[in-house]
């Protein structure tokens, strides 16, 4: 057996929010849509990962969700044009990426990053 393909679950009873956030500030297509799921995603071909942290890294709060952009600056003036706050970064960190965390509308602790 091969794992395909891994998902990520959030759950909302407000999808609009995921919308916006996901679509119009992150960029990411709307590739689904549904009464009861929302689909956002890229057709950039990825690797399958998981990943299973004690802590986030830095001493930070372990983030629900890891975004891996192409620019992270055009993804910060994204996020501050929203005027959604940045809770941690940016910051290059010592493994050799650079990133920041912001919460999605639903609460979710998102690490945005790139690798240097």
């Amino acid at each position: 057996m091969k794992v395909k393909r891994i998902v990520a679950n959030v759950k909302t009873q407000d999808i609009n929010k995921a919308s916006y956030f996901y679509k119009d500030v992150l960029g990411l297509d709307q590739l689904m849509n549904m009464d009861f799921i929302a689909t956002f995603g890229s057709h950039e071909k990825m690797d399958t990962q998981i990943n299973f942290l004690s802590e986030g890294g830095s001493g930070t709060q372990v983030p629900d969700l890891s975004i891996e952009v192409d620019n992270l600056d055009d993804a910060l003036a994204r996020v501050k044009e929203a005027e959604i706050p940045i809770e941690y970064g940016p910051v290059n960190e010592p493994w050799g990426v650079r990133r920041f965390y912001v919460r999605d509308p639903f609460g979710k602790l998102v690490n945005i990053l790139i690798h240097l």
